[in-house]
């Protein structure tokens, strides 16, 4: 039995330390582990779960980001934790959708950073006191 339906351009599993690691293309930037917070340039939508404050360029991005990260089987804690939304105890496939239609539209994005702004020191405007 032949088995080689790969196309010669995929990515070869990589070997590290004994652990087999896939690449990633780089389309999805979630290597920032360490540079959460950082705010890149085109990057105006961030996660704004229990804090993650991580930014993305665009509103898919934030809800596959939350969608895995927060809401994934081994992650899950059985609510939402989205800053402002009442704790219900959902199913997890009942939280994904919550989480699409509640959290990650790109009104309701822009909507929970105007609320975040407001509650820091608003760096990004000058308050008028």
């Amino acid at each position: 039995l032949f088995l080689q339906s790969t196309p010669a351009t995929s990515i070869p599993p990589v070997q590290v330390q004994g652990q087999q690691i896939n690449l990633q293309p780089p389309s999805y930037t979630a290597a920032s582990q360490h540079a959460e917070q950082m705010k890149k340039p085109g990057q105006n939508f961030m996660c704004l779960w229990q804090s993650c404050k991580k930014w993305f360029q665009t509103p898919s991005q934030v809800f596959y980001h939350a969608a895995t990260e927060h809401g994934g089987k081994d992650v899950y804690p059985g609510q939402c934790l989205w800053e402002g939304c009442e704790p219900f105890q959902r199913q997890r496939f009942s939280f994904i959708t919550h989480l699409q239609d509640k959290h990650c539209s790109r009104d309701a994005l822009l909507a929970g950073l105007k609320q975040d702004e407001h509650g820091q020191a608003g760096n990004q405007k000058p308050s008028n006191k």
